[in-house]
């Protein structure tokens, strides 16, 4: 359950300035990264159709980080420096589950990114506004969803065994991913501190992380997969 109405209210007039360019330097960097992946990906579609979709996926990507590199830029924040304490967390997350095949590559944008996306749209609800509906907006699907779904659940269709060795990879991506989530709240105080009173309490926090886990059991399933 989300938490309550009046301990959101008393959290967002709160806020402090470092957890939201906190938060926006670590999304920021997030869409940077997806933008390279997806162009990265791009390469590797077997068909020109998917290829050009990705393509298209990129650039709303890199699109997204320019948006939040300007709400950086209003906060008085650089860019650069807001996304510097993020970039070993996540390259190391990303070195770590680098895609082996084509379907790899979805099941981690579908899983992957689904899952870092449901965090962070967990804690903007904890944000004021503008922060909140501008992270919203940028975790907003850009197709891939639906295009990682229907190429999949194909490629399960002309072959069973596939199955097997993507749901192995789909839970891979989850520990990973949770791990990471992890390290990278402890290093951050303020964002530490934004989170455990959104949330209410410890008991708060742990009911985000079943809400976390339920959603990529869902996705897992919708991708054809045992989670």
């Amino acid at each position: 359950m989300p938490a309550p109405a009046e301990v959101r209210r008393t959290c967002v007039s709160e806020v402090d300035k470092r957890a939201v360019v906190d938060l926006l330097g670590a999304l920021a960097y997030a869409e940077l990264t997806a933008f390279d992946r997806l162009a990265e990906d791009a390469r590797l579609t077997p068909s020109l159709e998917g290829r050009a979709a990705l393509a298209r996926m990129a650039a709303a990507e890199i699109g997204h980080h320019g948006r939040l590199s300007d709400r950086l830029r209003e906060l008085g924040a650089d860019p650069s420096a807001a996304m510097a304490p993020f970039v070993p967390a996540l390259d190391t997350f990303h070195e770590s589950t680098r895609p082996s095949t084509w379907l790899e590559g979805l099941v981690k944008a579908y899983v992957g990114d689904g899952l870092a996306a449901d965090f962070y749209r967990e804690i903007a609800s904890f944000l004021p506004e503008p922060d909140r509906a501008l992270v919203l907006e940028v975790l907003a699907d850009t197709g891939h969803a639906d295009f990682a779904v229907r190429e999949v659940r194909a490629a399960i269709r002309a072959d069973r065994a596939v199955a097997g060795r993507l749901a192995l990879w789909g839970r891979r991506l989850v520990g990973e991913a949770m791990s990471q989530s992890q390290a990278v709240i402890a290093e951050h105080d303020q964002l530490a501190q934004l989170i455990i009173e959104g949330t209410g309490d410890l008991a708060g926090v742990g009911r985000l992380i079943d809400r976390i886990t339920a959603a990529h059991t869902e996705r897992m399933k919708t991708l054809g997969l045992n989670p």
